[in-house]
Formats: structure tokens, sequence, C-alpha cells
């Protein structure tokens, strides 16, 4: 079956297998921040925006995006353009192995789209289902409490 959907912001027509994940779609066209971890739902490394809200695409038929805006953190930006959240991660030192960055950075992508002065508490709520086995999460805390003074102070995009 062939469906459309939007992928960090452009247009695509792809084919996919009944019973698909998005998570298997996402992989298959190149997009390598989007990890496999769990494949339960649980570990939120496999995290992409959907319609800008974060969903686990282990979990997500690839059908269900069609007609829909897809995100991954390459669609936020890049090495040569960072999004300042992932300046905010860097600055804040949340990355260590790197393997939960993509996901935690669109959780708070999310938080912060609807909350651009949240709480520590606030932050932790909102990341509660990633998981990361380096940082200890404080530094990831005050990344996203970073990127959000930012955003107040109108450096995002």
């Amino acid at each position: 079956m062939k469906i459309y959907f939007e992928l960090n912001g452009e247009s695509r027509y792809e084919e996919i297998e009944p019973g698909e994940s998005l998570l298997s779609l996402l992989r298959r066209v190149g997009m390598r921040s989007v990890k496999s971890g769990c494949e339960t739902g649980d570990c939120g490394v496999c995290t992409v925006l959907v319609n800008g809200r974060a969903v686990r695409s282990c979990t997500t038929f690839a059908a269900q995006v069609r007609g829909k805006r897809v995100t991954t953190v390459e669609g936020l930006g890049d090495v040569d353009d960072p999004h300042p959240l992932q300046e905010a991660f860097v600055e804040a030192g949340a990355v260590q192995c790197g393997y939960c960055t993509p996901g935690m950075i669109l959780v708070a992508y999310e938080l912060l789209s609807e909350n651009d002065n949240p709480t520590p508490e606030e932050v932790r709520a909102a990341i509660t289902g990633n998981l990361c086995r380096c940082t200890g999460y404080v530094a990831i805390v005050d990344a996203v409490l970073l990127a959000a003074e930012w955003k107040r102070e109108g450096k995002w995009r």
C-alpha cells in the first residue's frame, strides 16, 4: 500500500507493508536519529513528532501517518544549522552516548511548544517516558530549561 505524508517538511509517497511500524519506515528512508530500543514503546528512543505530538514510532503503524506531518530530529536542525534546543543540549552537557538524545529533544520540543516557561518538575514529567542510562537526567532538565529561556528571549525558530 502507498501512503502520502510529510516528513521533515517534505512531501513523501512511500510504499509500506501491512502492519509495518513507523519506526521501520523511517529507518528504511534514512532517518538515523530514530532509534530502535525496546520495540514496546517503553524507552522513548524511537520518539518522533506526528502533527506536533510526541509518539513512539515503534508502536505506531506507518499507515497511521497517512496525510500527517512527521518530524524527526533531522527536521529540527543539523550540524551546520542546529535548532536552539539541540544547541542547549550540547551546551548543558546533556549529550553523553547520544542514544536517547533525539527522543528527549523531540519530547522537549513538544513541551516547549505548549509551555515556554516550564518548571523543573514539569520538564521531568515531560521526559518521564524517555530513558537515559548516562546522564542522570539533571543535565537534560538543565538543557530544556536553558532552551526555554532562549525561547522566551526570542532565540527560537
